[in-house]
This record gives structure tokens, sequence and C-alpha cells, in this order.
């Protein structure tokens, strides 16, 4: 049988002591680590007493030495058993926090709970229903010149219809001229007519900006605008393009529309467009009923516009319409105020808002 360990020397073992409570309060690894240099590390406390050995004699090695290393070995069996603890204890936290109840349901994904907000909604609707009339999609540059988006339009210089436009006007440049935010998309129609010749069929929507701000009216704003150009159109055509649109937009099955004339520059005959409804408590019906709601404006293309754009009006002639894609979202899903269609409260998305996975189209259906 082994003899018994001599016991430490007082100093030993009040380091002994000192380090094993320290072993034991560390909280982390990194304190944990701390006592552990602190003792056993180059300048530790037990490092330092190894280092007075060389020069004990042989009788004081004998007795000093093992009770070193004994001493060293048991703070770092010590220290390795807490480090273990504390591995183990850091794992049972992550493992509590990090549960997850299998028997819940599950989140839905962003591209189930997000939503389209109705002005892409109505624009897709409307690409959805003249792309099966058999119009294509025309774009143009928001900041246009005053020639593209008054002049060729037959809005000659000083005329009383140009301050029907509250226009944003850019700063004057070197020449003395001025470039605006358009305030129609018309001007999408001059450079196709100057881009191609007819026949045309195309509609352009989007951003347009006049200075003006209220329930029905915003600074900046989106309308779509068609035009058909040939040698054979006529108001019948019109009027058929028109009440199919509504039709289907609406998804009425009648949807009785009154033309009424009216003045635009670059429109001769014009017309603006009503359409039969019912005005109630509950909202407008559209379709029904014995009152009038006006939707858009339209009309011949002025035989100017068509000169103006190198076309010969002995020849060509055509029909356009334009109309606010925000008013027909509005009349359409019954939002009251047009100012909240850009204010960008999640809320009110989600809750006037349309599932993304879902695409308009005439065979499935415009809106869900």
């Amino acid at each position: 049988m082994d003899a018994p360990a001599a016991p430490l020397p007082e100093d030993l073992a009040a380091i002994e002591r000192e380090t094993l409570a320290a072993i034991d309060a560390a909280a982390d690894e990194a304190a944990l680590e701390a006592v552990r240099v602190a003792a056993l590390g180059k300048r530790g406390a037990v490092s330092e007493r190894m280092k007075t050995l060389g020069a004990m004699s042989a009788d004081e090695r004998r007795v000093m030495g093992p009770a070193l290393n004994g001493l060293k070995a048991r703070v770092a069996d010590a220290v390795g058993a807490r480090r273990e603890a504390l591995v183990a204890e850091a794992l049972q936290r992550r493992l509590a926090e990090e549960r997850v109840d299998v028997t819940l349901e599950t989140e839905p994904a962003p591209i189930v709970s997000g939503r389209i907000h109705p002005i892409s909604q109505v624009w897709d609707e409307l690409t959805a229903i003249f792309a099966d009339l058999g119009f294509a999609i025309a774009e143009g540059p928001d900041i246009e010149t005053d020639d593209l988006n008054f002049t060729k339009l037959n809005f000659p210089e000083g005329h009383p219809a140009r301050d029907m436009h509250d226009t944003f006007f850019l700063p004057e440049r070197a020449d003395g001229t001025r470039r605006l935010l358009r305030t129609h998309t018309s001007p999408v129609q001059v450079r196709t007519m100057l881009a191609q010749r007819p026949p045309i069929r195309i509609i352009a929507p989007g951003r347009t900006y006049r200075c003006d701000s209220d329930q029905t009216h915003t600074p900046m704003f989106h309308q779509v605008e068609g035009l058909v150009v040939d040698e054979t159109s006529h108001v019948g055509h019109l009027k058929w393009v028109l009440t199919e649109f509504c039709r289907a937009f609406f998804e009425v099955e009648d949807a009785a529309m009154r033309f009424r004339p009216s003045y635009f520059p670059f429109t001769e005959p014009s017309y603006e467009v009503d359409i039969r409804c019912r005005r109630s408590s509950a909202g407008i019906e559209l379709g029904a009923g014995d009152d009038w709601l006006e939707i858009l404006g339209s009309g011949m293309v002025h035989p100017n516009v068509l000169a103006n754009c190198g076309l010969d009006p002995d020849v060509h002639q055509g029909f356009a319409w334009g109309m606010g894609i925000d008013r027909l979202a509005m009349l359409k899903y019954g939002m009251p105020d047009l100012r909240d269609l850009f204010e960008a409260d999640v809320r009110w998305l989600t809750h006037y808002g349309f599932a993304p996975l879902d695409r308009p189209s005439l065979a499935g259906g415009l809106s869900r």
C-alpha cells in the first residue's frame, strides 16, 4: 500500500484552496481560462514556485517536488472538469433557447405572407386585358421635353389648355429651355408615332406628375393611355374597346357607358366617358343602377397631332384614351382616399393587398 502523501506546506495549501475556489466560481470559459493562467501560466502562482526547485537542497527537492507536481496536476484536473461542466451547461442553455415545438403550425413563408400593392395589381390587370385585345406595352421617360409633352400634342405656346396641367418644371438649361416631369403618358404615344409606322396599337402605363394634392389627387400618380392609329379606325371601334375593357376590368356583364362631348387639345372629337353605377352608403356598385360615374377621357386623334408626328391625316386616323390607374384601383376595390396608396402602411397593405402568387389573367380571373 502506498504511503499517504505528505501534507502540503501552508503556503501551497493556501494557493490550492484559493485556486480551486476560483475554478468553482468561474461562470464561463473565459473566466476559467483566466484562473488557469493565474495558477499554471508562465508567471502563475504554481509555476513561480516550480522555478524555486533548482535553488533547493536535495532533501528539500524530494519533499517539494512531489508536492508542487501534485498541486499542478490537481489544479489542471479541476480546470478540465470545470471546463467540461461549463460546456455542458452552455449546450443545455442553447438547447432550451433553440427548442422547437414541432406541434406548432409553421410560419408562412414571405412569398405567402407578402402582399402585392393594389397599384401593381391593377397595372397587371390592365396589361392582361389589353394584351388579350391585341395591344402592345409602350414606355417612355418620366422627364420630358416641352415639345413632346405639349407642343406635338397640339398645345401651342401660350395656349390656355397648358394651364390645365399644373406642371413641375425643372431648372432652366443653358439654352433657355426647361424640361419637365411629364403630366400625362401621352408623350409615349408621340414617341411611338415618331418611331414606327401604322398600324399602331399600344397602351402606355406609367407615372405622371402634377402639382396637386387632396383626397383624390396626389403630386405623383399613375396613368394608362391607349392609342390606335391605322387607316380605318373610327368612333365605333373606340367605344367597343373601352366597353370590353370595362366589362373585363370591373368584372360585370353589363358595362353600360355614356360618351359625353368634351375638349382635349389632342383629340377631335373628344369624349368624357361615364359608366353606369349605383351609389349607396356601402359604396359604389358599377354596372348597375341609374347614376353615372366619370372614369376616363377619350377621342379621335387630332389631325394636327398626326401631322406633328409625321403621319398624313388624310390617310391615317385613330383614337386614344387615358385614365388614372390609382382611381381605377379605388373604384374597383373600395379605397376611400387616394393618399393611402402612397403611405407605405403595412397594415393598409395587408388589408388591401393581393396574394403574390395569384397572377391576374382573363382565364383564371383578374382578382381573387
